[in-house]
C-alpha cells in the first residue's frame, strides 16, 4: 500500500513536471514582450536578396517589437503575382497595418483597394503605387534627384560620351532615376544615350545582358544603373571583357559593394540612399496611424552623392 501511495505521488510530480515544461518550452508563443491585443502588421518587399530591404526591415522590425506586437515577412522574389497572393494571405490573417514596396507599381490596385475596405492600413516604402489615394503613406528616397545628382557629376566628367542605361521598368523608383539621370545628361548634346537595357535592378539580369551587348559590338563608355546590383553585375560583365575602368560605371544606392569599387577606382559615383532612415520613419509613421494620428501623404528622404573622392566618409564596409 506504500508503494502503492509512492508510485502515484511520483506520477503526479511527473506529470506537474512534464506540465511545466511544456508551458515554458512548447510551441506556442509566450514572449513576455507581445501585449494582450497586439497588432498584426505585414511586410512585402519587392525582393529579400537586396541588402537595403534587409535593414528597412530590420528597423521596423525592432520597433514592432518593442512595442509587443506582431510582424509577418513574406518575400515576392520579384514576382507580381506572387506578391498580390501573400499580400491576399496577409489580409486573411487580419493584419492591421500593410507596408508594402510594389514589384509592379500598377499591378496593386485591386488587392490595396481590398486591404482598404478591410480597413488595413497601407505603407508604401521605397517606390511608388500608382493609385496613391489607396495609401496612407508612401516614404521613398527622392529617387529622380538620385538620377540628377549622378548626372549632374557626370557631366563634370564627361564633354561627349555614349551611355548604356540599365533600367527597371516595373518600378516607379526605376523610371524616376532613369529620368533624372537622362534629363540631366542629355542637356549636353554630345551626350547620346546608346541602349536601354532593362535588368530588373539584379546582378545575375544586368551581367549577361550588358555582356552580350559587349559581344555584339554596341559602342559605349559609360553606363549609368538604376541601382548598385544592376552596377555590381555591369561591373561583372566589364570586368569579364577586360573594360572596367576604361568604361565609366554610375549607380544608385551606395551599397557597400559599390563603394569598394569606388575605393578601387572602378566606379565614378553613386547617389547614396538611407535604408535605416527609411525605416525608423517608416515605423514611426506606423504607430502615429494606428494611434489615430494624421501624417504627411508622402515623404522623401534625402539623397547624397558618393564619389570617390568622399566615398571613404561613408563607411565603406556598410550602408548609411
Amino acid at each position: 500500500m506504500v508503494i502503492a501511495n509512492r508510485a502515484a505521488f511520483i506520477l503526479v510530480n511527473v506529470i506537474v513536471i512534464c506540465a511545466g515544461i511544456f508551458f515554458f518550452f512548447g510551441p506556442k508563443d509566450f514572449s513576455f514582450n507581445q501585449k494582450e491585443n497586439s497588432y498584426l502588421i505585414g511586410a512585402s518587399y519587392m525582393t529579400m536578396n537586396n541588402e537595403f530591404y534587409k535593414i528597412i526591415g530590420e528597423e521596423i522590425a525592432y520597433r514592432v517589437e518593442a512595442e509587443g506586437d506582431r510582424i509577418i515577412l513574406r518575400d515576392p522574389a520579384l514576382s507580381a503575382g506572387r506578391q498580390i497572393e501573400q499580400v491576399q494571405e496577409m489580409l486573411d490573417m487580419g493584419i492591421d497595418v500593410l507596408i508594402i514596396t510594389p514589384v509592379d507599381w500598377e499591378g496593386l490596385t485591386d488587392i490595396l483597394t481590398k486591404a482598404r475596405e478591410q480597413g488595413t492600413l497601407i505603407v508604401v516604402l521605397d517606390t511608388n503605387v500608382q493609385d496613391s489615394e489607396l495609401v496612407d503613406c508612401t516614404i521613398t528616397s527622392d529617387n529622380y534627384q538620385a538620377g540628377v545628382i549622378v548626372g549632374e557629376y557626370f557631366l563634370t566628367q564627361h564633354d561627349d560620351a555614349q551611355v548604356i542605361v540599365m533600367t527597371h521598368d516595373a518600378a516607379i523608383s526605376g523610371q524616376q532615376r532613369v529620368k533624372g539621370f537622362v534629363d540631366t545628361v542629355t542637356k549636353n548634346t554630345d551626350v547620346a544615350i546608346v541602349e536601354k537595357i532593362e535588368c530588373e535592378g539584379q546582378l545575375e539580369i544586368a551581367m549577361p545582358k550588358l555582356r552580350q551587348r559587349i559581344e555584339s559590338g554596341v559602342v559605349f563608355d559609360s553606363v549609368f544603373c538604376l541601382n548598385d546590383l544592376a552596377g555590381v553585375g555591369a561591373a561583372a560583365a566589364l570586368d569579364e571583357k577586360h573594360l572596367l575602368g576604361k568604361v565609366k560605371l554610375y549607380g544608385v544606392d551606395a551599397s557597400p559593394d559599390a563603394k569598394a569599387l569606388m575605393a578601387e577606382g572602378m566606379m565614378e559615383a553613386s547617389a547614396a540612399q538611407f535604408p535605416t532612415e527609411i525605416g525608423k520613419k517608416a515605423a514611426e509613421i506606423i504607430y502615429l496611424l494606428l494611434d489615430g494620428e494624421s501624417v504627411e501623404k508622402n515623404i522623401l528622404v534625402p539623397v547624397e552623392l558618393v564619389t570617390q573622392e568622399n566615398v571613404r566618409q561613408f563607411g565603406i564596409d556598410r550602408w548609411q
